[in-house]
């Protein structure tokens, strides 16, 4: 762990101002030295320190150094704790023991800045003295800087808190040089060399985005640092000295960077490091001129459909006030922070989701397929897909058509396809959901069941239903002549008796409206909201929050207020959950930098609606999708394909709404519920009749392949 330095200035105990006293005098003995000796010359120009001496002593300065960590890195990792999806950083750095770091490597850095690290104490006292005169006799300008007092400057700009601090800390003063000084000898009580060392080669920059050479060994040369050879050892060195200067990449960095590194590996022969014949075959490797700079953040994940659960993971973060109280300081936590994030992105769940839906649609289709995949009793997302690219269009060179939408096209605007950045599949922006029919008729089941209604609860559905909710009497949905809703059927065939199994298993709305009337359409929206639907078009949450509204609002159950995938996929798993509603989170487990587990993220289960409930709108929900029922007959099926392809006891519902404009189905096990919708994202308005015969098969045959080789798990029985 690279620890940067705050100063402070405590009361040094009694063996420290021994111990100050005596690097006191000898400071001031060198200084008065150094000035005898520019005597010499017209301009003296260490006034400023011989100042400095004289009216504040070396032992005032202030010694103690407050420990920090410099930014590392933060991994980003599927379920598996293995697969790598995202890194993100402000700095591309992560901390390495000495142990790990080549002893090439660390050879190399004393022959590159400090022969004499190894018999200092902090202080090259005959370097300051030469460098002094040398400087002002006009020569070559040294800085006599030892490893120790680097550190000391690069950890102080590191700790720095303002923009005056960090100037402060590398400005070129004899002032700043004395106090650099102090707290190198300091440091060197309180470190050994090895740990100095460490410290040392993790802050280091080398340049090209790469901070210590964890970093620097990886986008040089795409390798470890205990894997460093002589010739990369000794370029990584050569390189901190100025880091643009030395840059193998550029036509004026490479002799530079050539000539230092040559010379460095000279002076690891001269020092003992090398036998002078692995001297002279180490300058003969040739020099590389590329580097592997990583990809940082969700725009570089290893595989571009992983994009769009790396955003949500990222909107997640920057959402959890534990992490910092603004969104800033959120990001900035995860970018420096040095975590190791366990998702709950489950790869094979996602290489299933995404082999479907490739298979149904293509990425240029302006209609998205989206697919969201929850796990039940733990809202853990193990997939989110879609036929998207994920990725920012290149506006200089677009590939996305125009939109769709003929108000944006006819300014230019250009749609999400195939390219877009946009939490299409989870909602937030602007993205505010879509109409998904009749899969919002399970949360009307729930809410007759919690009246104390029963599953045989027996409607005489007709074929159109004059309710008692007042709409504009000019809607389609108006019963002729009146401002009394009035909704029909999709087929002719669904009148008569009808109970919560067979109502369910064939979607008759008339027999779901009349339904909901009974039992207040102001609790069937509070069940919505328990089971997690967000309202997040404004006009919805206008509806959603004032009870008067939402008991007038007829047309609820029959899916016309906007939902994502995600909030469907995880309301259908809180029946699988006996009741549970488990807020949906990105997160297996996340690690802070030095291993513990943190508890963020982990699952935040509440009791939605009791298991009874629960299992009864669940044994009901298996209709729908062709399976059986346990307690009652199902009499039908809108997609009756689903049980025959999973092979696994199953439950969910079909959803469409007016004029086909979207299409959607969620399927649930016990081990997963996937919901998928065919859409517009860029035009709610649009013309095409979105296909069951394209998102039904991509849903239950992505549950299908997950549950490949599982063992079949029934639902509990409701009582």
């Amino acid at each position: 762990m690279t620890n940067l330095v705050r100063v402070t200035s405590p009361t040094p105990p009694r063996d420290r101002n021994k111990f100050a006293s005596a690097g006191s005098l000898l400071i001031c003995g060198l200084l008065a030295g150094v000035v005898v000796a520019a005597a010499s010359f017209p301009a003296v120009a260490m006034s400023g320190l011989a100042a400095k001496a004289g009216s504040e002593t070396f032992a005032q300065l202030p010694s103690q150094l407050e420990q920090q960590t410099a930014p590392q890195v933060t991994r980003v990792f599927a379920a598996d704790n293995k697969t790598q999806l995202a890194v993100m950083f402000d700095e591309f750095r992560s901390d390495v023991p000495l142990k790990d770091i080549s002893v090439n490597m660390q050879n190399a850095i004393v022959a590159a800045e400090d022969h004499q690290f190894y018999k200092h104490n902090g202080v090259d006292l005959k370097g300051v003295a030469r460098a002094f005169v040398n400087n002002k006799q006009g020569g070559d300008k040294q800085g006599a800087s030892t490893l120790t007092m680097q550190l000391v400057r690069m950890t102080l700009a590191y700790s720095a808190k303002t923009p005056q601090e960090a100037v402060d800390a590398t400005k070129d003063t004899p002032e700043r040089k004395l106090s650099e000084m102090k707290y190198a000898l300091q440091l060197e009580k309180e470190l050994t060399k090895q740990e100095i060392l460490e410290r040392y080669l993790n802050i280091a920059p080398f340049g090209n985005g790469a901070y210590g050479v964890y970093a620097g060994s990886q986008v040089y040369f795409r390798k470890k640092p205990k894997d460093l050879t002589v010739a990369e050892a000794a370029l990584l060195a050569g390189m901190v000295k100025a880091p643009t200067s030395f840059d193998p990449t550029t036509a004026s960095g490479y002799p530079q960077a050539l000539d230092r590194r040559n010379y460095i590996i000279d002076n690891m022969r001269d020092l003992g490091y090398l036998k002078p014949d692995d001297a002279t075959k180490a300058k003969a490797v040739k020099l590389g001129r590329t580097t592997n700079r990583p990809g940082n953040g969700c725009v570089s994940v290893a595989k571009n459909n992983w994009g769009f659960f790396c955003d949500y993971f990222y909107r997640w973060w920057l959402s959890q006030e534990a992490f910092g109280k603004t969104t800033y300081d959120r990001e900035r936590q995860l970018k420096t922070g040095g975590y190791r994030i366990v998702t709950s992105l489950d790869v094979k769940a996602q290489s299933a989701a995404r082999k479907e839906i490739t298979g149904l649609i293509k990425d240029t289709n302006r209609n998205a397929l989206l697919l969201a995949g929850v796990e039940p009793g733990s809202g853990r997302v193990r997939t989110l897909a879609a036929n998207r690219k994920y990725k920012l269009d290149n506006a200089a060179d677009p590939e996305n058509k125009i939109s769709s939408d003929p108000a944006k096209a006819a300014e230019g605007i250009r749609g999400t396809y195939p390219n877009t950045t946009n939490p299409i599949i989870t909602g937030g922006g602007d993205i505010t959901g879509y109409q998904a029919g009749s899969v919002f008729k399970m949360f009307t089941m729930v809410a007759a069941l919690e009246s104390g209604l029963e599953p045989d609860f027996t409607i005489n559905a007709q074929e159109r239903y004059k309710s008692g909710y007042i709409i504009d009497p000019s809607s389609d949905a108006a019963c002729p002549g009146t401002h009394f809703y009035c909704p029909g059927n999709s087929s002719k065939s669904e009148v008569g008796p009808f109970n919560m199994w067979t109502g369910f298993g064939r979607s008759v709305n008339t027999y779901f409206v009349p339904l909901q009337e009974k039992v207040g359409a102001e609790n069937v929206v509070d069940v919505a909201k328990r089971f997690g639907v967000k309202f997040r078009a404004q006009k919805d949450a206008e509806m959603a929050d004032n009870e008067e509204a939402a008991n007038q609002w007829g047309a609820f159950t029959l899916g016309v207020s906007a939902s994502t995938p995600l909030d469907i996929a995880n309301a259908y798993a809180t029946l699988a959950g006996d009741g549970m509603y488990c807020a949906p989170t990105p997160i297996q487990q996340i690690y802070t930098q030095d291993g513990k587990k943190s508890d963020i993220g982990q699952p935040k289960c509440n009791r939605a609606t009791s298991k009874d409930v629960a299992r009864k709108a669940l044994d009901a929900a298996r209709c729908p999708v062709g399976d059986r029922a346990q307690l009652g007959n199902c009499g039908g099926a809108t997609e009756a394909n689903a049980r025959r392809v999973v092979g696994h006891p199953i439950f969910g519902k079909t959803g469409t709404t007016d004029d086909d404009k979207t299409a959607a189905l969620v399927v649930g096990t016990q081990q997963l519920v996937v919901a998928g919708y065919l859409v517009n994202p860029d035009w709610a308005g649009h013309t095409d009749r979105m296909s069951h015969g394209i998102v039904n098969p991509a849903v239950y045959r992505t549950v299908a392949d997950y549950m490949d080789g599982k063992p079949e798990e029934e639902f509990k029985k409701p009582g």
